[in-house]
This record gives structure tokens, C-alpha cells and sequence, in this order.
């Protein structure tokens, strides 16, 4: 068939046949459609094109309003106005039901600096829901569009659970170290007292000291937001090397080194978190009276207001104020041990004499009462009423695991110590 003969042709076909051709067309001109060649060459005046129907309904495509995801970040002297017009809010309605909705009024008092909003959107800008983090941590405040009208409500926050791992040395310092890492505070913290009963994390921290974590992350929306427990921890202090594990006995959880053995000893070492000595077990020049006198405990210095721990379970068997030693809460514990904390600038809320106190728990905050020149904290061990130094105590151990326990603790463990194994066989980072 001729040039000619094909379009006279392709007049006569009604107009609904000629869209679809122009469609196999389009459809051929992508690839879709696969053209048959004879593998030998007809002459020309052999060769014909053939046109034939197929059997294909084209459907036209529908095109719907796309829908747009955007974060922000709230910024320091952010405006909520400002905030809507970066989320891409643009439909009038929106706004003001943001603006004016009782159940909606958290959102301008809670403008936090750092905290990430979310809102989808259509291409127009109409608003279909926003999600805003409420103060707590906790909640978070839902607007969304149901039909044509909004509502609003909180939420309980979906977390997702993460495992992190990290490694690296240490220089100077362990919260240098674990700063630049990017280790939140709280673990690193957490990793100090999982340790305190071997390690003085205020002395004996060495150049070169190496430490490997494995702990949880809760993550919201794909962001990191709070700061879970460890579950595996090894510290190589002075060329010794130490592993905790976490375990769960009865639904308590503690942790424990590679034989099953309780890392919680029945003290800790220091009743604060990080501080420095500023005057040792002995005799000195008392900075007040300007007399020699025994100094019958350790003194810490660290900011007014600084938290102090227990440093064992015991019974407050006073708390108030005595001469020289100022504010003071005295713990007697089991056996013949008793600790005391001395200068505190208050007690902790609703301390009173015969209560139950576990380790770790707060028991005042660093002051300068009584006899004292700066902020700083008198901590004093005894034993059957005699003082002796805290920092050379041969710190009574912990009940191990029975061997029930012990089976259940070595399943868990033995996969924690691979990830620890894995962990080490890399180049550890070094960190400044």
C-alpha cells in the first residue's frame, strides 16, 4: 500500500479508532510496542505496512492532587505564623482553627526550640493533618481533616525502639569522648555508674582507656528523642578490661559481668556523678578554724545544686542540721555501715527521718552550709561508728545469680558478647 493509499485509509476510520492508534503510536515510540523485522531484507517493492486493530482499551490517566510531607524544626524566636507558612499550610480555614480552636491552643504555648513538626498537605497548600510533640514527651497533639471539617486530639507517641553500637578511646575525658561520638549524656552516664563499683571515673580514667556500648534508642518519626538503657558495655581501664550485661530476675533489671556475677555493689564509690577531690582522708589546716585537725571523710567539689546519691539501701536515721556540718542526712545501712552527707544547700523533697532509701537515689544537693568556704559536698563512711576513707573501702560485693538464673543469663549474654566481639575487631575511633 502506497504513502497515499494509507491515508486515504486512515480518513475512512471513525475518530474513536484514530485516538487509539495515536496511542499504539505514542505506546511504540516508548518501547512498548515490539516491531517484527524479517531478518532478510524484502526489495522495495515488496515491502507493505500493515495496520491492524488489537485488542487494547486505553483509559486516560487520572490525575489527582499530590500530597506533600514536610518537617520543621521549631527555631528560636519562632513565630507560629512563621512555623504554618514553612509547613506549607496555605488554605485560610486551617489557619484559623489553629489559631482559635480551644483544643488546639498548646500549639502556640509550646513553641520549643529544637522540637520537629510535621504537617501533610495538598499541592494548594490545604491542610489533611499535623502532628505536633506536646511537652512531656509523651503525646503528641493530632489535627486532622475529616471530610471538610478539622479535629484535633492527643495521642500517645509511637516510639520505635533502635539497638546503637559505638566504640572509641578516650583522650581526655569520658564526656569529651562520648560527645563527639554522639553518645547522648544519659548513657554515658549510665555507663559510669554501671562501672563505679570497679572504676573511680574521677582518678583512674587513663589516655588510651577504650570503651564499647551497645544501648537502646526511642526514636519518633524517624528522629532520635529519648535515651533508652544500655545492654551490653565493656571498659578497658589501665590495660583491665571489664563487661556488664543487662539481665532481668523477676522483672527487675540489673547487670552483670561474663560469669553472672552482680556488677551492683553494696556502695558506690562516689555519691556524685562526676566531680573532683578537693580534700582527701587526713589531717589538714581547717580553711575556717585554722587549726590541724583530722578530716574524717572526702570532700567533692562540684556546683551549688548538684545531685547527691545515696551510695547504698539504707534508712535515714537523720536528717537536719548539725554545727559545722550544716545541712546533713546520715543513712544507716545494713550490718554496721552508716554514710553521711554533709554542707547540702536542702534535702530532697519529703526526706525525713525513716525512710527507705535505695542506692542511687537522691538524697540532697550540693551546698556551702555550715562550716564551709565554697559549694561542695562532705561525704563520710563509717563502721560501727568509726570513720574510715572512702576511696581505700574494699567495697563489699553483691548476691550472684543462682543457677536457674544463671542459664537464662548465659543465653542472652553469649549473643550481646558477639555484638561486643564484633565491636572490637574494629578500629575503635579516636575521639579528642
Amino acid at each position: 500500500m502506497t504513502k497515499t493509499g494509507i491515508l486515504n485509509h486512515l480518513r475512512q476510520i471513525p475518530e474513536r479508532r484514530l485516538w487509539l492508534l495515536a496511542g499504539i503510536g505514542a505506546l511504540s515510540a516508548l518501547g512498548m510496542l515490539a516491531v517484527a523485522t524479517p531478518s532478510t531484507p524484502l526489495p522495495p517493492d515488496q515491502q507493505t505496512t500493515v495496520l491492524e486493530q488489537l485488542d487494547f482499551i486505553a483509559q486516560p490517566l487520572a490525575l489527582t492532587n499530590e500530597v506533600f510531607i514536610r518537617e520543621e524544626r521549631i527555631t528560636r524566636g519562632d513565630t507560629f505564623a512563621a512555623l504554618l507558612s514553612r509547613l506549607g499550610i496555605e488554605d485560610k480555614e486551617a489557619r484559623r482553627y489553629l489559631i482559635s480552636a480551644p483544643a488546639t491552643q498548646s500549639l502556640h504555648r509550646q513553641l520549643v526550640p529544637g522540637r520537629v513538626v510535621s504537617a501533610r498537605t495538598t499541592e494548594t497548600g490545604v491542610l489533611l493533618s499535623l502532628h505536633f510533640p506536646l511537652n512531656g514527651g509523651d503525646t503528641v497533639l493530632t489535627v486532622e481533616r475529616q471530610g471538610s471539617k478539622l479535629t484535633a486530639r492527643e495521642i500517645p507517641r509511637q516510639y520505635e525502639t533502635r539497638r546503637e553500637m559505638k566504640t572509641g578511646k578516650i583522650r581526655y575525658s569520658l564526656f569529651g569522648a562520648t560527645d563527639t561520638a554522639g553518645i547522648p549524656d544519659v548513657i554515658a552516664v549510665q555507663m559510669a555508674e554501671i562501672f563505679s563499683g570497679e572504676i573511680d571515673f574521677h582518678r583512674d580514667l587513663r589516655t588510651g582507656d577504650r570503651f564499647t556500648l551497645v544501648y537502646e534508642m526511642q526514636y519518633y518519626r524517624g528522629y532520635p528523642v529519648n535515651s533508652g538503657r544500655i545492654l551490653s558495655a565493656e571498659f578497658t581501664n589501665g590495660g583491665k578490661t571489664w563487661q556488664a550485661f543487662y539481665h532481668e530476675v523477676d522483672g527487675k533489671g540489673s547487670y552483670y559481668d561474663g560469669e553472672g556475677r552482680s556488677l551492683k555493689k553494696a556502695f558506690l564509690r562516689s555519691p556524685l556523678e562526676f566531680s573532683r577531690v578537693t580534700s582527701g582522708f587526713k589531717m589538714r589546716l581547717h580553711p575556717i578554724l585554722q587549726t590541724w585537725r583530722a578530716h574524717k571523710g572526702v570532700d567533692y567539689g562540684a556546683p551549688s545544686g548538684t545531685k547527691i546519691r545515696a551510695t547504698g539501701d539504707g534508712v535515714v536515721s537523720f536528717a537536719g542540721t548539725q554545727k559545722g556540718y550544716g545541712n546533713i542526712v546520715i543513712l544507716n545501712h545494713n550490718g554496721s555501715y552508716q554514710t553521711a552527707y554533709a554542707h547540702m544547700r536542702n534535702f530532697a523533697t519529703g526526706l525525713k527521718k525513716g525512710d527507705r532509701i535505695s542506692q542511687g537515689d537522691i538524697v540532697g544537693y550540693v551546698g556551702k552550709t555550715g562550716w564551709a568556704t565554697a559549694p561542695h559536698l562532705h561525704y563520710e563512711f563509717r563502721v560501727k561508728g568509726k570513720a574510715i576513707d572512702p576511696l581505700s573501702l574494699a567495697v563489699p560485693i553483691s548476691i550472684p545469680l543462682d543457677t536457674r538464673q544463671q542459664v537464662a543469663f548465659r543465653a542472652k549474654a553469649g549473643k550481646q558478647q558477639e555484638l561486643l566481639d564484633m565491636l572490637d575487631a574494629s578500629d575503635p575511633v579516636v575521639f579528642e
